[in-house]
């Protein structure tokens, strides 16, 4: 005997008892929250015959709001932008009574629906389908004690017949089942939350100590040399004292860089970087900067190769020049043992592409992925130490990208790593 043939109680039941089933399914399926209360509400008009509308509304703690999750017969985006405080309409008198309500009457909705802000009646009747007001409404609490989560409400917009006491059993069943899987949701949610929380506290507390660590190597250098040449019974040869003021120059360079890119840094995470586009002769710059980097090393052989003619970018030539510096920085520390630089440049149709390599020790490929992250630091398989912040490449990609540009990179371990910039012919969108 199927479900049609059995008495009318009878089959009403079985048809809820089937429906229970299928929601409590359904809400155990890997899916968001608003995706499964949304398949949860997909399945009521097949089951509750005078339901035409329905709707989740949750409450925000920290707006102090209901905000609508999922729904049925209306317009979701429309119920979204209605903004419930505590207390207004059928969603606050009945979050705030704990109690289910039943309105069989139009009157009873008017009554309950009667403090509503105007805003929220305009975009409410708007959202329905005929445009008026429901004639029937049923709206049960969604809570875990002692937590009061939402409501469900469901109406009857068209329809002749209305809810009656009769169904408040199921709906009261689908909503306890309904509060469980947002109770979850939240417990999940506050979990995570927790968890990236401890995570944050303690890549704050690393990135913390690695700072310190830095910043106190090059203050370490400069207040050694300089004591040194303070010694009133040690008197220095020339060659000596230049070679310590060269030093004590060296690592107030390294001390004004490291400084810089945390500076920056802070400014980017801001929103407060600011770009200055002018024309740019990017070779010309590029000359300019790899002199400067011939003075400091020896080690380095340098090669710059650009294309006669090659094109003025739209740029900022102070930004610019400060992602080279760090790439060419970058080039210099990751290789040790010296070799060639090369800096290229490469016409596009619609960029130029610059690119840095070096023959250095190279980065494996699980390193390649994060490398523009703030305070990643390459591991060497060498064991091979570089200082420095970890922030000279983000700065770099914040630059480069406020300019409408990429920057990536290609690298082989044992065989040096190649750094790319492009920069839009177009100029940035700024």
């Amino acid at each position: 005997m199927d479900a049609s043939s059995l008495p009318d109680n009878s089959a009403r039941t079985a048809r809820e008892l089937h429906a229970l089933t299928e929601v409590a399914k359904t809400l155990t399926a890997p899916l968001d929250l608003p995706e499964l209360l949304a398949a949860v509400m997909a399945k009521l008009p097949n089951v509750l015959e005078p339901a035409e509308v329905g709707f989740v509304m949750v409450w925000d703690e920290g707006a102090e709001q209901f905000r609508a999750l999922a729904a049925f017969g209306l317009d979701l985006e429309m119920v979204r932008s209605m903004a419930l405080e505590a207390g207004e309409g059928i969603t606050g008198k009945v979050h705030e009574a704990g109690q289910a309500r039943l309105m069989a009457t139009a009157a009873e909705v008017a009554e309950a629906m009667g403090d509503l802000q105007p805003a929220n009646l305009a975009t409410l009747t708007h959202a329905l389908p005929s445009g008026t007001l429901p004639h029937s409404a049923l709206a049960v609490p969604l809570q875990v004690s002692p937590r009061k989560l939402g409501v469900l409400v469901l109406q009857t917009v068209e329809r002749p017949t209305g809810f009656d006491p009769s169904d408040l059993p199921f709906v009261q069943t689908l909503a306890d089942l309904i509060a469980l899987a947002i109770d979850r949701a939240h417990s999940t949610e506050a979990a995570a939350a927790v968890q990236e929380a401890r995570h944050a506290d303690q890549l704050r507390s690393e990135v913390m100590a690695t700072l310190s660590h830095e910043l106190r190597t090059p203050l370490a250098s400069i207040k050694g040399y300089s004591t040194a040449l303070l010694l009133e019974e040690t008197d220095w040869p020339e060659h000596k004292r230049r070679e310590f003021l060269h030093l004590i120059d060296e690592e107030c360079d390294n001390l004004q860089a490291m400084i810089s890119e945390v500076l920056d840094s802070a400014l980017i995470d801001a929103g407060q970087l600011t770009i200055e586009p002018q024309p740019v002769r990017l070779p010309r710059l590029v000359h300019a900067l790899v002199e400067d980097f011939r003075n400091r090393t020896e080690r380095h052989h340098f090669v710059i190769d650009f294309p006669a003619d090659f094109p003025l970018v739209e740029a900022d030539p102070r930004r610019i020049r400060q992602v080279l510096r760090n790439i060419l920085d970058n080039a210099l520390k990751y290789s040790p043992a010296g070799g060639l630089v090369v800096v290229r440049g490469e016409i596009r149709p619609a960029d130029v592409v610059v690119s840095v390599a070096d023959q250095g020790v190279g980065i494996s490929p699980e390193d390649l992925i994060p490398l523009f992250e703030k305070y990643f630091r390459v591991k060497s398989a060498t064991g091979y130490h570089v200082a420095g912040t970890g922030l000279g490449l983000p700065v770099a990609r914040a630059i480069v990208e406020a300019l409408g540009g990429h920057i990536w990179a290609e690298s082989k371990l044992g065989q040096g790593t190649t750094l790319y910039f492009s920069l839009p012919l177009a100029g940035p969108d700024v």
